[in-house]
């Protein structure tokens, strides 16, 4: 069982001493060192990880303030390493796997990474039956689509958006837009060199583009088919998608099942 590992300090002591201690366990393969929480979303944000060893107290945002970035059912299993022991109580409400005080003992440590090992294998587990359970529903709701599509008038899809741009609001035609990334309670539009913010939610602008141009490949970005280059891919789990731009957009496991059936009609 191989588990990728993201080491999260300020620290680069810290960061490298626990990097040599993960060493010892040849399961573990650390993806990543990050000084900070925000190098730390933008890692999460662009590719896999199982496991995260994330210090508390950092410049800027904390650790508790990048898993609420993230979300709790989002992070990775989360393993807290400071140096103090008074976050203990709140790092377990976010569901945290365990708390390891500095200076970190190699026995400490393996008893942990066991426990991390379990538990990723009770996520993919869980995965894996939830993606049974989705793939059903799907199937089920698309032959009751198909059955009422008879009687249905067909669907109509925005051609053009009202946007703010600078002091004025424009007409932006869809076909112009490469994709669209969530940005809180906004969404941000990303069209040749210019972005657009509209305040909108990703699930109600989605609704009014055309699922056969546009698809929504993770929980913050929906991508023009006819932009897309390149598609990587992991296995089963997460993976990338790339722009003509050369934008790298984070694409999740459902994601990647939109794209096969958009690429199917």
């Amino acid at each position: 069982m191989s588990l990728r590992a993201l080491i999260v300090d300020d620290e680069a002591l810290a960061r490298t001493r626990m990097n040599r201690l993960l060493s010892g366990d040849p399961e573990i393969e650390v993806s990543g060192e990050c000084r900070n929480s925000r190098e730390a979303y933008a890692f999460l944000s662009s590719r896999p990880v199982d496991v995260v060893f994330l210090d508390i107290q950092m410049p800027g945002e904390n650790g508790f303030d990048l898993i609420e970035r993230v979300g709790v059912r989002e992070m990775p299993v989360t393993v807290f390493v400071t140096a103090h022991n008074h976050h203990a109580v709140r790092a377990f409400e976010v569901h945290a796997l365990d708390y390891l005080t500095k200076p970190i003992e190699q026995e400490r440590l393996a008893s942990t990474i066991e426990r991390v090992k379990e538990r990723v294998r009770e996520r993919n587990r869980e995965q894996a039956s939830a993606s049974y359970r989705n793939d059903l529903e799907e199937t089920l709701r698309s032959m009751f689509a198909s059955l009422g599509s008879a009687s249905q008038p067909p669907a109509t899809y925005a051609k053009r958006l009202l946007v703010p741009d600078g002091a004025k609001t424009t007409f932006l035609d869809v076909e112009a837009i490469e994709w669209i990334e969530a940005a809180d309670y906004y969404v941000r539009i990303h069209s040749g060199h210019k972005e657009f913010i509209l305040r909108e939610s990703m699930k109600d602008l989605a609704a009014t583009l055309d699922p056969s141009r546009f698809v929504r490949i993770h929980r913050s970005a929906i991508v023009n088919l006819t932009c897309v280059r390149e598609v990587f891919r992991e296995g089963r789990g997460d993976g990338t998608v790339i722009l003509a731009s050369g934008d790298r957009l984070p694409m999740s496991s459902m994601g990647w099942k939109a794209l096969l059936v958009s690429g199917r009609k």
